[in-house]
This record gives structure tokens, sequence and C-alpha cells, in this order.
């Protein structure tokens, strides 16, 4: 295998991360137009789950983060839609300033609870020697769960009768509740499944990051610019965005160093939505989900 195939893991993987850092935000902002600013912390909280629950519960890491990280924020998030968000809707930047204020809540209670000091947990997988090269075993799973989470989506989405109603009410919620759905029910179990993938993300990502109270600050800006980039439809604006800012962050990451290629991916960002200020999906893939 040449090195052309390897950078292309290299971006794959790059880009396996921000999908999973972004799409939790994608489903509550692109189906319920809802400024989710503590989405940061709910992957945040994956993390410490996915951890906690390994080191002290004695669970196998993969039950950890693919089941009980995502169940634990899941519930969370249903929590709060139905405190605090469910009474927001239709108020754009009410919800953004609310969600504000539970951010800053989730970060001062984990860091009472936990400290202020970074927490990991080693690497499930060990490096594939593939040639003369060296892959990450782990980065090659963060691939394979990402297209997992897309497949999962797209068959939610497209073909149950949840999946129906959330696109539906997406469009004409009262034109829904006109033909006897009940949107609030929608939205709160939008919500949760935003809230869980959320949690999937960060629990996911926590071998190769570590996790602090504030690691949020760090998710919830690439988050955004691939939500924003990608557009109205979830998993192609999603998959799009994040496959075009993983590219130019692994490139220029190679050429230069890390830092340059987040620069070069936020330049990226702020040159693809003056170009295409509705995103890509707004331009292409119309009919996508």
């Amino acid at each position: 295998m040449d090195f052309a195939s390897i950078l292309t893991i290299e971006i794959l993987g790059s880009a396996a991360v921000l999908v999973l850092i972004s799409i939790g935000l994608a489903v509550v902002f692109g189906m319920m137009k809802v400024i989710n600013m503590a989405h940061g912390e709910f992957l945040m909280i994956g993390g410490y789950v996915a951890i906690y629950a390994t080191n002290w519960a004695g669970l196998n890491f993969w039950i950890s983060s693919l089941i009980v990280a995502p169940l634990c924020v899941g519930f969370l998030g249903f929590v709060l839609e139905w405190l605090v968000v469910r009474h927001l809707y239709g108020r754009m930047i009410d919800t953004m300033l609310a969600t504000w204020g539970i951010s800053l809540a989730l970060i001062g209670g984990m860091t009472m609870l936990v400290g202020n000091t970074t927490t990991g947990i080693s690497t499930p997988l060990s490096s594939v020697m593939i040639g003369e090269y060296s892959v990450s075993g782990y980065g090659m799973y963060l691939i394979a769960l990402a297209l997992a989470v897309f497949a999962m989506l797209y068959g939610l989405f497209k073909f149950t009768t949840f999946g129906l109603k959330a696109r539906a009410t997406t469009q004409n919620a009262d034109m829904v509740a006109a033909l006897g759905g009940n949107p609030r029910r929608i939205y709160s179990a939008t919500f949760a499944l935003g809230a869980a993938l959320g949690g999937l993300g960060g629990a996911a990502l926590a071998p190769i990051t570590g996790v602090i109270p504030t690691i949020g600050a760090t998710y919830i800006a690439k988050a955004f610019i691939t939500v924003i980039s990608g557009g109205a439809a979830v998993i192609a604006g999603n998959l799009s965005a994040s496959v075009l800012f993983g590219t130019v962050s692994q490139i220029f990451t190679y050429v230069y160093t890390p830092v340059i290629g987040e620069v070069m991916m936020l330049l990226a960002a702020v040159v693809l939505i003056r170009i295409l200020p509705t995103g890509i999906t707004g331009r292409f893939f119309r009919r996508s989900i």
C-alpha cells in the first residue's frame, strides 16, 4: 500500500472525527432549528460516562461507549428538552441563550464532581502495520463507526414511521398536528436522539483526546462550522462537509503542522459559507436526507 492510500485513510479518519463531533448537532439544528450550545457538553459527558463505566463499573469499553454513554446522554437530553427547550421552540435566540446556560451549568457541575484535570482511558486497539506505514487501528474503527451512524440514521429517517413524522414535522408541524401527530413528542425524541449521538461521539473520542469538563469548547466550533457548511440535509450535508474539511485539515497537517491544518479548515469554512451561504446541500443534493 503506497503513501497516497495511507493519506486517504488518514483523511477519512479526520472526516470521521468531524462526523462524530457534529452529527448530533446536525440532527437537532437541521431538523428542529434549535441552536444547541450545550452540544459540546453532551460530548464531554459521553466521554466521562464511557471512562467511568469502564474504569469504575468494570464494563467492557465497547459496551460503555456504544450503549451506556448514548443512553445516559440521550436521557439527559430528553430531560433538558422537557424542562427547558420545549418551552422555547420558534424562538431561536432564546434557545441559544438557554442552552448556553445549560452548557455553563454542566461544565460547573462536572468540575465539582470530577475536578478540572484531564481524565483518560487507553486506546482499545493498537496500530496496524500496512507495508512500511503504521495506521491507527482505532482510527479505522472510527471510520467504520461514522459509516454505521450514517447508515443507521438513513434507515431511521427513510424507512421508519418516526423518520417520516420527524421529516414532516420539520417541514410543517401544524399539518402534522392536524393529521393526528404530536409534534412535541417528535421534537422531544429528536432532541434526545441528537443528545445520544453526541454522547456516542464523545465516548468514541475519549481514548484519543482525554476528557476535561471544558473540552466541549474545543468540540463546539468544529461542530457548528461542519453543520452550517453542510446545509439543511442532515446526512448528505454532514457527510459532504466532513469529508471536505477533513481533507483540507489532513493535507495541510501533513504538509505543514496540525495548527496550520486547523487554521486552513476554518478558512475553508469561511470561504465555503461566503460562496454557498445556504450550505453545500442548499446548492447540491437538495433532495437528500
